[in-house]
């Protein structure tokens, strides 16, 4: 099987991810443009050498597609870019030319563009530093009064320029998402996905969604779906390509069951939905009894911790009554990391047939990236193409970022900004002793391990292994 992916930038966990999962699969083959010519933190892909790449494509299977990255040169210049609609529109129509006699399966994403709710300027425009808070209120409560009917008193104190600059870039790339909506409607794409990053309950992007959304059903484009989350939505729709054939039955197991109807951070529907969406996304049906493959969810009790916050959850359970045969977890007790006292738990117990584990980010994240990795192992398997070693090489990664990196290490690498990698060097220490552990409990021994921060900041680590 022949796969193109465009990703979303050159995080590991859009970029890396991506190469190592499928290598599990000795019969896929991967095409994606080089590193070099995606997007970080401060630059925007290349677009050109994107649409060569693209021009070179010879008769995929399937190409998956982040259109953030076609449109704006990835998911944050889709918020900061000053492109205009006609600049943006021009873009996106030379990729349909490019693109429509290369596969008949385009699987894409975009974003609904978010609205963080903080001070920072880091993945934003300059003035979010100042006033990012209060355009987050401002639009949370005018939602949220057209929505109740009521009158909510919003004392507007953003200045005129700045709110019609955020306007404007927000009425832009809604337009450009309509317009995606329009090829759904050709049947341009096998499955378009527009994605609500970082949501609350209220909100401009919210609103945004559900006029999205009456469009979908107004015009019956079953093609197109609304789903929360944004780096797994590529993982996803991987999945969803293999899968086509492939019917795959996952029993979903929360350890907390009581509690699966409680909202994650970061996130506005419940760990159940999210688990189900997900599931759902990648292809895969749900069956409680003559399943293929048990999903876990360490799903928390009361509240999610979020571990970069410093709220931490630790499970206090002190057995788990399950065993790893034919199972996967999503371990998201806590956003950002894993919950420690589970991983050491699991540390003991046979792995003989592990489908994954992860603990990335957001819960959405967490779950879209291990059903990825469970879905093409399993299908590995069944078709007797299964690299064991690959397997392997990417559990060690998970491991050792979400719980030796995400769950131990950073916070003082966090601590001593901005002098983010000489903190990773002292800490290097720790982490090759945790990934000494990892190596025990997956029989897995790297010669070398290496450890870098692609985007100079505390979140993103890059783990290569030889």
């Amino acid at each position: 099987m022949k796969i193109a992916v465009i990703p979303i930038d050159n995080r590991p966990i859009c970029y890396d991810l991506i190469q190592d999962v499928l290598s599990i699969d000795k019969n896929i083959e991967l095409f994606m443009p080089e590193i070099k010519h995606l997007g970080g933190l401060c630059n925007q892909s290349d677009i050109n050498n994107i649409f060569k790449f693209l021009e070179n494509l010879k008769d995929v299977d399937f190409l998956i597609v982040s259109l953030d990255t076609i449109a704006y040169g990835g998911l944050i210049p889709s918020r900061r870019i000053e492109d205009d609609f006609e600049i943006i529109k021009e873009r996106i129509e030379k990729f349909k030319n490019i693109v429509k006699n290369k596969t008949k399966k385009i699987l894409a994403f975009s974003s609904i563009m978010r609205i963080s709710n903080n001070n920072i300027n880091e993945e934003e425009k300059t003035y979010w530093a100042q006033w990012g808070k209060r355009i987050f209120d401002w639009s949370y409560h005018l939602h949220k009064s057209e929505i109740e009917k009521s009158f909510n008193c919003v004392i507007n104190k953003i200045p005129e320029d700045i709110l019609e600059d955020y306007l404007e870039t927000r009425k832009r790339n809604f337009e450009i998402n309509k317009i995606y909506l329009e090829w759904a409607k050709e049947g341009f794409f096998d499955t378009l996905i527009f994605s609500k990053d970082d949501c609350a309950k209220f909100g401009l992007n919210v609103k945004e969604a559900n006029e999205l959304n009456d469009l979908i059903k107004k015009n019956n484009i079953k093609q197109a779906f609304i789903k929360t989350g944004a780096d797994e939505i590529p993982l996803g729709l991987i999945s969803r390509a293999l899968t086509k054939n492939n019917i795959i039955k996952i029993n979903p197991v929360f350890l907390e069951k009581n509690s699966a109807n409680l909202i994650s951070k970061y996130e506005d529907i419940s760990i159940y939905d999210c688990t189900i969406a997900q599931i759902k996304l990648a292809g895969c049906n749900i069956d409680n009894e003559k399943y293929n493959l048990k999903m876990i969810i360490n799903n928390f009790k009361y509240e999610q911790g979020d571990l970069v916050l410093g709220d931490v959850v630790n499970t206090n359970k002190n057995e788990f009554g399950f065993n790893l045969d034919n199972c996967f977890i999503a371990d998201v007790n806590n956003a950002n990391g894993s919950d420690c006292e589970f991983v050491e738990q699991l540390f003991k117990k046979n792995n003989e047939n592990f489908y994954g584990y992860c603990a990335y980010n957001t819960s959405a994240n967490t779950i879209g990236c291990v059903l990825f990795c469970a879905i093409v192992k399993f299908l590995a398997v069944k078709n007797n193409s299964y690299n064991e070693n690959a397997f392997k090489k990417i559990q060690f990664i998970r491991f050792l970022d979400d719980w030796g990196y995400q769950a131990i290490t950073r916070k003082f690498v966090r601590e001593n900004k901005p002098y983010y990698d000489k903190a990773l060097i002292q800490k290097k220490h720790e982490l090759d002793s945790n990934a000494e552990k990892i190596s025990k409990f997956l029989n897995f021994y790297p010669q070398k391990i290496e450890y870098s921060l692609p985007w100079k900041r505390s979140f993103e680590i890059r783990i290569k292994i030889f």
